[in-house]
């Protein structure tokens, strides 16, 4: 936290998590300490890899305003993660109802019996996405990575069961589904055999003009067509 006669900045440094061709943000939160409009003005020594929003405003008596500072996609990560960046705050009193609109940069020059306050904030790089901390060992000075290890082989035989047992199932089903096929097929040939034993009947049946059916015929017939509904059925 950096604070003086004027405002109060927090935090002291811009922290910004680091990832390569990626933007990162952070933030400043600015408090007026006064009773009076103070105004300020955000500079960095490098502005073509920052964005400020806003720049500059107005701070009304005892209120705060927050800054959000973008930093643009890098391609490469700086040796140690270190940056040499810095951002400068200048803040001043300004008359009563002033408005963005009517900030200029005259306003932050220093003279004589003007107070213009300036405080300078470090940039610093933070993993965005810090490695996990080390387990402790245990009280027998074995580290935990053999549980670990054993968990890991637990899951490994759990999924070769699984994986088995739908081979397994799978296996089955195929079985299954060509005994079906085989059975059908079998049902078609014996139902088309019988349709042609039936039309053989029927042409014997009709060269014998006189006479009613003999009795095996008629027996015959009636046992094709209870066949041939059985086998139409299964198919």
């Amino acid at each position: 936290m950096c604070t003086g006669d004027l405002v109060q900045i927090e935090p002291a440094e811009l922290k910004f998590p680091f990832e390569l061709r990626r933007q990162s943000s952070c933030s400043m939160h600015l408090i007026n300490k006064t009773d009076q409009y103070v105004a300020f003005k955000v500079k960095t020594t490098n502005p073509k890899k920052y964005c400020v929003r806003p720049n500059t405003g107005v701070v009304l008596p005892g209120a705060a305003c927050d800054v959000t500072v973008t930093m643009q996609a890098q391609k490469e990560t700086p040796p140690d993660m270190q940056c040499k960046d810095k951002f400068l705050v200048q803040s001043v009193v300004v008359p009563d109802s002033s408005t963005t609109k009517d900030i200029t940069s005259e306003m932050f020059n220093k003279e004589e019996g003007k107070l213009v306050e300036e405080f300078k904030l470090r940039v610093v790089y933070i993993p965005a996405n810090p490695p996990s901390p080390v387990p402790e060992e245990s009280e027998e000075g074995s580290p935990p990575r053999e549980d670990s290890n054993e968990h890991a082989s637990l899951a490994s035989a759990v999924t070769r069961s699984l994986e088995g047992s739908s081979k397994e199932k799978d296996h089955e089903s195929r079985a299954l589904i060509s005994k079906l096929t085989n059975e059908k097929a079998s049902a078609i040939q014996q139902s088309q055999k019988l349709r042609q034993e039936l039309e053989i009947l029927k042409r014997e049946i009709g060269r014998r003009r006189t006479g009613g059916l003999p009795l095996y015929a008629v027996a015959l017939i009636g046992i094709i067509c209870i066949l041939m509904g059985y086998f139409i059925k299964r198919t």
